[in-house]
Formats: C-alpha cells, sequence, structure tokens
C-alpha cells in the first residue's frame, strides 16, 4: 500500500511540474522603458509630470519633467517589482533631493512614496503612456 500511494504521488508530481515550470518562464521581468504619466500629491501641492525611463537590467535612467522643478535627469533601479530612483531638485532657492519608492502594479502601472529631502513627504502614481501612432 505504501508503494502505491509513493508511485501516485510521484506520478502527481510528474503531472504538475511542466505546469510550475512553464508558469515561471512565462514570468518575463517588466520593462519600464518609456513615458510614463504621473500624478503627484504632497503637503507642497500637487502635479503632473511626465517621467521618461530608460531600463538597462535592473538600473534605471530618465528625465523627470514638470512645470513646478524643470527638467530632471535621475537614476534609479528596478528589481522584484520595486522602483526607485530620484534626482537632486531647487525649489524656491533651496536645493534639496527627491527619492521616488514604490512598486509596479502590472507592467503599465505603478505607486509609491516620494521624500522630498526630508522637508516633506508624498505620494505618487504612474501610468504608462501609449507609444505614439506609427510606433
Amino acid at each position: 500500500m505504501r508503494a502505491l500511494r509513493t508511485l501516485l504521488g510521484m506520478f502527481a508530481f510528474a503531472a504538475l511540474m511542466p505546469a510550475a515550470l512553464y508558469a515561471q518562464a512565462d514570468k518575463k521581468p517588466v520593462d519600464v522603458t518609456g513615458k510614463w504619466s504621473f500624478t503627484v500629491t504632497s503637503d507642497l501641492g500637487s502635479g503632473t509630470p511626465t517621467v521618461t525611463f530608460q531600463q538597462k537590467g535592473d538600473s534605471l535612467t530618465g528625465r523627470y519633467s514638470s512645470s513646478a522643478l524643470g527638467e530632471r535627469d535621475f537614476n534609479g533601479t528596478l528589481k522584484d517589482g520595486k522602483i526607485n530612483f530620484g534626482f537632486s531638485a531647487e525649489a524656491g532657492g533651496q536645493a534639496f533631493s527627491m527619492s521616488f519608492s514604490g512598486t509596479l502594479d502590472g507592467k503599465d502601472a505603478m505607486q509609491g512614496s516620494i521624500d522630498f529631502g526630508g522637508m516633506a513627504n508624498g505620494t505618487f502614481t504612474g501610468k504608462r503612456q501609449p507609444p505614439p501612432s506609427g510606433s
């Protein structure tokens, strides 16, 4: 009887193994390269910047564009669905570091928190913009 249970267990394992391997192989890392529309909310105000990402492996570079802070180049990382990036900025004659930390929600959305160099905190959401027609 014990041999029969062992044999049945081995058959069940063998039958389920290909499905598990297929599910793992199908889960590809998300590439955030492209233009994203952000919504930023904080005690300092709110805004709708455009963020353009370039991704190579876990490394990110890009440009943050907003009416409040202008154009800012940034560096960051994306690993295991967690995104972090930041840049130096200036507002009202005050220099500070702005840091974004969040998580991806699928391949076309993200959300998280912002640290305005210890002066304030905020939140952000981001949605990937569709590529231009003809691309």
